[in-house]
């Protein structure tokens, strides 16, 4: 993990400017036919017994890992806005915002979950469940270099400080079109 963790360009994060609506959410999703937006969509593909599926895309039954009620950018929109290198344009956006090319962008959560998340990196909040740390932080680094994000420095020292307790965590992660 620490070669993907050095990959990652350091910059200072400039939040002056973010607005959540810059990211259009939850679109028609990869298949726009079936009434479901993104975030059902992602809900459906994380079910390990599949819901129904009624007309304007109305989920019932289903299970899941665990109890969710909510769909999490992994690395949240305002920390992508905080770490894009350059100023990205409405459409790279939409697609950080709705991509469900890679299974880690977005995840479905429980809704105190994100909550308590937030906006936060990995040097302001981790998840209680200590035995996750190493597949969050090699997640969130496969997510900021699929989209060419930079780290601050807190962010850095904390990522690198998880590798340390990970030796054996490979980052897997495909670039964005």
């Amino acid at each position: 993990m620490f070669e993907a963790i050095d990959r990652l360009p350091v910059a200072v994060e400039h939040r002056e400017g973010y607005k959540r609506d810059l990211y259009k959410h939850w679109n028609k999703g990869i298949n726009a036919g079936d009434g479901c937006d993104t975030r059902k969509e992602v809900i459906l593909a994380e079910a390990l017994t599949a819901p129904q599926v009624a007309a304007g895309c109305k989920l019932t039954g289903g299970t899941w890992r665990n109890a969710y009620d909510d769909v999490d950018h992994f690395v949240p929109l305002a920390e992508v806005y905080d770490s894009e290198q350059v100023q990205w344009f409405a459409a790279r956006r939409e697609a950080y915002a709705n991509d469900q090319a890679s299974p880690d962008t977005l995840i479905a959560v429980s809704a105190a979950s994100n909550r308590s998340k937030a906006d936060k990196d990995p040097a302001e909040w981790l998840p209680s469940d200590g035995s996750y740390h190493c597949t969050y932080a090699a997640t969130w680094v496969g997510t900021k270099l699929r989209w060419d994000l930079a780290i601050d420095e807190d962010e850095r020292q904390a990522l690198l400080g998880l590798a340390e307790d990970c030796p054996t965590t490979t980052v897997v992660y495909e670039p964005a079109r």
